[in-house]
């Protein structure tokens, strides 16, 4: 079994490679490829790949996925989540397949850890941007969003998709862990909106663990924020993992140091992939996390994954007045009241997001 899985994997890099285009994002050094696409920024040699293992060297250029997806579906905006953009839309949501990490709680590894865990794997689907533009038209969808693997790593794919929806009108996003560099961020900004960033944890050494590091996050957030993307963070709540209200304080406070705009998102961790010992998160948990959230500063928090069950923190409220401007069940809007210029009814102000 072990060895048709091999096989298997191998088969599935083979076809892989196939469905790729020479990238955008990186620059020779002496005889090797350095990549801008995510925060590694791999120094690549002939013949071999990136830590995504979907971006790779061949005959001095780095050759990066094109032409398929590995996940499509089209559904609420706010299951992305996304509380401050376009409520109660549909965003088209597609994914390649690869990640730059490896999360044990991964609640998307089979496309994300592709080429990495042999148990995991999907079978691309070919596509072109215009195709997928053009689903999203008939389905209704307001907004397109890369996401279910780590959508840096294919970010020239991305832009080829968003350069045709733009002119049409649609809205574009990214769901992503943040471990970006300057550069593509810069890549990605004229024909990107939205960008959510998963702020998984306050402690360095859980980064690592994940493959990653806490610097590059937190420089990832200030940065989206400073060159004019909307941004929304979430945390997934584990407990024993990142749930002190020492860490949990942390996060809040430096999301409000960037601004105290911007929405944050604690959600409820399951059990799942390679993370089965901590018990799931309860209600309660995520109470607590949103008013520490709150204490610290941020006009915005929202506990999710829990429809019904967290009270309040579901909705949106007015900074300054305090009155209900959108209520909502789960990803469900309910009832919204901002209007599309984006100002509370009641007192006019400002409510910071994308509203048309």
């Amino acid at each position: 079994m072990a060895r048709k899985t091999k096989v298997a994997n191998e088969t599935l890099a083979a076809l892989l490679d196939q469905m790729t285009r020479v990238g955008d994002l990186w620059s020779s050094e002496n005889s090797r490829i350095r990549c801008y696409a995510c925060g590694h920024r791999c120094l690549i040699g002939e013949g071999l790949r990136g830590v995504c293992k979907v971006r790779f060297n061949r005959d001095g250029k780095l050759y990066v996925p094109w032409g398929y997806v590995g996940a499509l579906q089209c559904d609420p905006t706010e299951k992305k989540p996304f509380f401050h953009v376009l409520p109660g839309s549909q965003t088209l949501t597609f994914g390649m397949l690869g990640c730059d990490y490896k999360c044990p709680f991964c609640q998307n590894w089979l496309t994300s850890q592709t080429l990495r865990d042999p148990a995991a794997g999907v079978q691309p689907q070919q596509v072109s941007p215009e195709e997928m533009v053009a689903l999203a038209k008939r389905l209704g969808a307001a907004m397109i969003a890369s996401s279910y693997n780590e959508p840096l790593i294919t970010a020239e794919w991305a832009v080829d998709i968003f350069k045709v929806a733009r002119p049409e009108g649609f809205k574009t996003a990214f769901v992503s862990n943040g471990n970006a560099t300057r550069e593509v961020l810069a890549y990605l900004r004229p024909w990107l909106d939205a960008y959510k960033v998963d702020l998984k944890s306050m402690n360095d050494r859980n980064y690592r663990y994940m493959g990653g590091k806490l610097e590059h996050v937190l420089e990832t957030i200030r940065l989206v924020y400073e060159m004019g993307f909307w941004v929304e963070v979430v945390t997934l709540v584990i407990p024993g993992f990142n749930d002190s209200d020492e860490e949990l304080r942390a996060a809040a406070e430096f999301i409000a140091s960037v601004s105290p705009d911007i929405p944050w998102h604690v959600t409820a961790f399951h059990q799942d992939y390679k993370m089965t010992d901590p018990r799931n998160t309860t209600a309660q948990d995520l109470i607590r996390a949103a008013h520490i959230g709150r204490e610290a500063g941020l006009h915005f928090v929202y506990a999710g994954n829990l429809p019904g069950m967290v009270g309040e923190f579901e909705n949106t409220y007015c900074p300054g007045c305090h009155a209900l401007l959108i209520r909502r069940h789960g990803f469900w809007v309910l009832e919204n009241r901002v209007g599309p210029e984006g100002q509370c009814p009641e007192c006019g102000r400002a409510i910071p997001g994308i509203w048309s």
